[in-house]
C-alpha cells in the first residue's frame, strides 16, 4: 500500500511544550479490527453459556446499554463499568439468577479482555515514541480500557490515564487536568495528540493544552474539523519528529 504524501498544516503558532500526551484507540493503532473480534467472542461465550440470550442482536444489546445510562449516567463515563453491568442486567431480564448473572458477567468481561488487549503495538510506532521519549516525557489519555502494559505501551509512557471511579471522559477536562497534575506542569506545556477533533482536539482546548490532530486516524478515515481547530493537524505520526 502507498502511503499518502506527508502532510502537515499549522492553524496556530505552537508554544513550547514540555510533556506529550497521546490518545491510544485510533491514533497509536487501528482500534476497530480488536475492538469487533473481542465483542464477537463475548457474544458466542455468553450466547453459549446462557442461551437464552441469543434472542438479541447486536442492535438490541446496544439499546440495553443505552437504557442504562439513562437510569446511571456515570456508566457512560466508564467503558469496564458499563460493559458489565449491561451484562449482568441483561442475565438477571433473561431470568438469570443473581449468581448466574454476576458469573456470567465475570466470565464475559474476562473473554472482551483477554482479546480486546491481545496485540502489540506496531513496532514503527513504539520506534517513533521512544525517539520521542528521549526529549519528552511520554503519557496517554484514552477514553477506552485497553490494557497497555500488555500492548506494550507501558514501556514508553510514564502513565496511562483512563476515565471511571469519578473521571469523566474526554472532552471533559479531567483527565488532561490530572495528567498536568502528575507530571508538575501547566496545562499550556502539555501537547496532547489524537484523532477525535471533538474528544481530543477540543477537549484539549477547553484543558488549556496545546494539540496536534492526527487526520485521517489509524483506521484510516478521514474526519471533520469541529469548530475548534488544532494548533497542528498532521496526516502522519511520524511527522511528530519535525517538533524534536
Amino acid at each position: 500500500m502507498t502511503l499518502p504524501k506527508a502532510s502537515m498544516i499549522q492553524y496556530q503558532r505552537l508554544q513550547p511544550f514540555s510533556a506529550i500526551s497521546f490518545d491510544l484507540d485510533d491514533t497509536l493503532y487501528n482500534n476497530f479490527p480488536y475492538v469487533m473480534h473481542a465483542s464477537e467472542q463475548l457474544f458466542r461465550l455468553i450466547n453459549q453459556t446462557y442461551p437464552a440470550t441469543a434472542l438479541w442482536d447486536t442492535t438490541q444489546w446496544q439499546q440495553f446499554k443505552h437504557a442504562l445510562f439513562a437510569q446511571h449516567p456515570e456508566l457512560a463515563h466508564d467503558t469496564t463499568a458499563a460493559r458489565y453491568a449491561m451484562l449482568y442486567q441483561a442475565l438477571l431480564q433473561f431470568g438469570y439468577s443473581e449468581i448466574e448473572a454476576s458469573k456470567g458477567a465475570q466470565e464475559g468481561m474476562k473473554c472482551f479482555q483477554h482479546h480486546r488487549s491481545n496485540f502489540t503495538v506496531d513496532e514503527n510506532i513504539m520506534a517513533l515514541l521512544r525517539r520521542l521519549g528521549q526529549k519528552y516525557p511520554l503519557i496517554g489519555i484514552t477514553n477506552g480500557n485497553v490494557d497497555t502494559q500488555r500492548i506494550g505501551l507501558d514501556d514508553v509512557m510514564q502513565f496511562v490515564l483512563h476515565p471511571g471511579h469519578g473521571v469523566k471522559m474526554k472532552p471533559s477536562t479531567d483527565m488532561f487536568t490530572l495528567a498536568c497534575r502528575q507530571l508538575d506542569i501547566r496545562p499550556s506545556a502539555l501537547l496532547h495528540v489524537g484523532d477525535h477533533p471533538l474528544s481530543d482536539i477540543a477537549g484539549a482546548k477547553m484543558a488549556g493544552c496545546q494539540s496536534v490532530w492526527l487526520n485521517p486516524c489509524m483506521q484510516q478515515r478521514h474526519k471533520k474539523a469541529q469548530s475548534v481547530l488544532p494548533h497542528i493537524e498532521i496526516n502522519q505520526l511520524d511527522l511528530l519528529l519535525q517538533l524534536l
